[in-house]
């Protein structure tokens, strides 16, 4: 169950292998270098790690799937930290799926469970949350330009409905409020340090710039 893979500067390719609870290391022409981690909840162990990323300074980092938190450790594998616990609060993480890091050292976590991204600062505080706030794209335009009932409906309709409370969970939430994520599942930054968020429930991806 590979479920994630990252390159580093050197071409050495990192994949997350799900269902061993490890990091293995590869070159870029197949060759196994080393592997790391067991199951467990302690520091270096896995419990479904998923998706996977490399900083500038070759240090990896794993979204610990059902541990609820994210490692990091060094390019050889020796555990450094970790960020997060489960939980619905800020700082805390529910199934997390993809990690990204950038230059700054700025951590983007997509907490899949929450359905929303969660931004750490480089010492693991959470610096930000993210919902969603999609707008209909460019293409979206063009089609309702060209499907004029499609637009009339879509005006219609209560993309933000109000919920009673038993519906008051992140997926209900997310299900029934059409700009926020549903099923944000991987993160990914550009070289531009853009954010690209994939949501699998909406078949979509949101884009943000760092302000």
């Amino acid at each position: 169950g590979p479920a994630g893979i990252a390159i580093d500067d050197a071409d050495n390719v990192y994949v997350a292998d799900q269902h061993n609870n490890r990091v293995d290391k590869f070159t870029s022409g197949g060759k196994h270098l080393l592997s790391w981690g067991e199951p467990g909840a302690g520091p270096g162990q896995f419990n479904l790690p998923w998706g996977l990323t490399v900083d500038s300074q070759g240090q990896v980092y794993v979204a610990d799937w059902r541990n609820d938190r994210v490692q990091k450790f060094t390019a050889g594998g020796r555990f450094l930290a970790s960020f997060g616990e489960p939980g619905l609060g800020q700082g805390q993480f529910h199934r997390p799926s993809s990690v990204a890091v950038g230059p700054e050292g700025y951590i983007y976590v997509a907490d899949w469970g929450n359905e929303r991204v969660q931004v750490l600062g480089p010492d693991g505080r959470s610096q930000l949350i993210l919902r969603g706030q999609a707008t209909p794209s460019k293409w979206a335009g063009e089609y309702f330009a060209s499907n004029p009932e499609e637009k009339r409906e879509r005006d219609r309709s209560n993309l933000m409905p109000p919920l009673p409370e038993h519906l008051n969970t992140p997926y209900h939430i997310s299900s029934q409020t059409e700009p926020y994520f549903w099923g944000p599942v991987s993160v990914k930054l550009d070289r531009e340090g853009r954010l690209y968020v994939t949501e699998t429930n909406r078949h979509r991806f949101q884009v943000y710039r760092k302000r």
